[in-house]
């Protein structure tokens, strides 16, 4: 039986969720602690550090910023150049870039910015993705690796120690307490937090001939080397409120373009723009847990008291979890293409990642599907 979040849309199946005596989330509480948050004192910390690191002589740049071209990244950018400081942009090339995530990297670049796309082997990518969606269910895999070590590792290269990161994602959408009100993210936040799910890059070497010197771009620096250079990486959300619908405002009066509908798979048309494989990662967030992006951005939107949980719920039973035939008008077929599967072949890994205990079965304890491959979720009604 699923429990749901008594205020959001949250259920008990997410990872890292916990609950109080009142069945409100953690995620849920950490807004509610916002309040009580000096912001005012928490920005005055923040021009400290940046008047710390940024470059007297105007030798190199003051700060990194990893950005993907989409409402967050933008945020962060437009508020470093507000706080005068010279950031370096840096992009490490997502697995299947939309044209219009392309047209959203091109729109950053021209806020005025210096800008680095660092783009890893392809024919080592597709393997990457393959491997990710069949061992561990997650075909963006070596997207969420290499989100975080490439903004890293050219940190280290160029000298540039401080990097400014966006949302502390475990206080956004609830995480253990120890780690929702950390400041920086580090080697021990990334592989607790950042998507490795339990697949390191040391065991990827000897797989469908991918060797050691094919996965530079996917490896932390080591401890020594960021020591050596002092590389700190900085929450932004944990300096200034965080809300991404006030960001994908602010981005949008910079440029940022959006999409003609709803984003499939989701309630907004204003994130996830940049990769065609966002839909297939999704769908098994959905599998597995019993909920999808629809969940996470209409639980923000009545936190922030913008929708009734009631409006939520509508929302999230019209769009989460259905079939990824397309995304961001690609059909599945070509999304699998390069990844040389079928779309036969990817049903047959859905089923084997699908969490029945969340879903209609039949007497066999088949999964029940509609004429479009959608699965029924249990307890709705416990919501």
């Amino acid at each position: 039986m699923i429990r749901y979040c008594t205020k959001c849309l949250l259920p008990d199946t997410k990872p890292d969720l916990s609950f109080d005596e009142r069945g409100v989330c953690n995620a849920c509480l950490n807004f509610e602690k916002r309040p009580q948050v000096d912001w005012d004192k928490r920005k005055k910390e923040l021009f400290e550090i940046l008047a710390r690191y940024k470059s007297q002589d105007g030798s190199n740049w003051d700060c990194i910023v990893p950005v993907s071209g989409g409402k967050d990244s933008h945020f962060q950018t437009i508020k470093m150049l507000e706080l005068g400081m010279n950031p370096l942009c840096v992009t490490g090339t997502t697995c299947d870039l939309s044209e219009i995530g392309r047209r959203n990297i091109e729109n950053l670049k021209s806020l005025g910015v210096d800008y680095i796309e660092v783009t890893s082997n392809r024919v080592v990518r597709r393997k990457l993705n393959r491997i990710g969606l069949t061992q561990v269910g997650d075909i963006s895999w070596p997207e969420h690796v290499t989100i975080f070590t490439v903004p890293v590792r050219l940190a280290v290269q160029l000298n540039v120690p401080l990097i400014i990161w966006g949302e502390n994602s475990q206080n956004e959408y609830g995480g253990p307490a120890s780690a929702t009100e950390n400041n920086t993210l580090d080697r021990r936040w990334l592989e607790e937090f950042g998507g490795l799910l339990g697949l390191r890059v040391s065991d990827l070497v000897g797989i469908d001939g991918i060797e050691k010197r094919h996965l530079i771009p996917f490896q932390y620096p080591t401890d020594d080397e960021l020591r050596r250079v002092g590389v700190t990486g900085l929450f932004l959300g944990y300096y200034l409120p965080w809300d991404g619908y006030s960001n994908a405002l602010l981005a949008q009066g910079f440029g940022l373009n959006t999409w003609h509908t709803t984003v499939e798979g989701s309630v907004v048309n204003y994130e996830n723009l940049d990769n065609h494989q966002t839909g297939i990662h999704d769908y098994f967030k959905f599998l597995k847990f019993g909920f999808g992006r629809a969940t996470d951005i209409a639980s923000m939107h009545i936190r922030r008291g913008r929708i009734s949980r009631e409006e939520g719920l509508a929302l999230v039973k019209k769009h989460d979890g259905k079939f990824p035939w397309t995304y961001l008008g690609k059909p599945l077929d070509k999304i699998l293409e390069p990844l040389d599967m079928t779309v036969d072949e990817f049903i047959r890994i859905c089923d084997r990642f699908t969490n029945k205990k969340l879903f209609l079965t039949d007497a066999r304890g088949n999964l029940i599907k509609d004429k479009y491959g959608n699965l029924t979720k249990i307890n709705y009604e416990n919501l």
